[in-house]
């Protein structure tokens, strides 16, 4: 017989979540969430946590999803990939950082109005910078050896 496992701990009024409390995986009894709720709804600063525990989002919430300030982290490296600013669950503004799981980098640029703007990247072949203003721009693509391969317009 499977053991009941814990799904929420923490605070209710008139039989919905509100206050402080935690979201527990129904399978595993693992961490998933804690932070603040208003109404039922995750609403206020809050953390996600990837099934191996470690953080996944920290920041702010309104009505269930991310908005205003906030940080993403990488499920590898369990460093920082984006900061700045969410509206309505995605990526607003802010810089992004992604490393490769050998901690190579592997895209370093800015969000704007929630769009690529600016920034450079790199895969097995080279490197790859671009300005990307509503979407167009030019890219430049190198190789490994920084010799120019491709430029062009977006």
């Amino acid at each position: 017989m499977k053991e009941n496992i814990l799904i929420f701990e923490g605070e209710y009024l008139n039989g919905e979540r509100n206050g402080y409390g935690k979201k527990f995986n129904f399978l595993n009894g693992k961490l998933e969430f804690e932070g603040e709720y208003l109404n039922g709804e995750i609403n206020g600063k809050g953390k996600e946590y990837f099934n191996n525990e470690k953080i996944k989002f920290e920041g702010e919430y309104l009505n269930g999803e991310r908005n205003g300030k906030g940080k993403e982290y990488d499920y590898s490296t369990n460093k920082v990939k984006f900061e700045g600013e969410f509206l309505n669950g995605n990526i607003w503004s802010g810089k992004v950082k992604e490393n490769y799981y050998s901690s190579k980098l592997k895209f370093e640029g800015e969000h704007s109005k929630g769009k690529l703007w600016n920034g450079k990247g790199y895969n097995i072949n080279g490197k790859m910078e671009f300005k990307i203003i509503e979407g167009k721009g030019n890219i430049k693509e190198y190789y490994l050896n920084d010799k120019l391969e491709f430029e062009g317009e977006y």
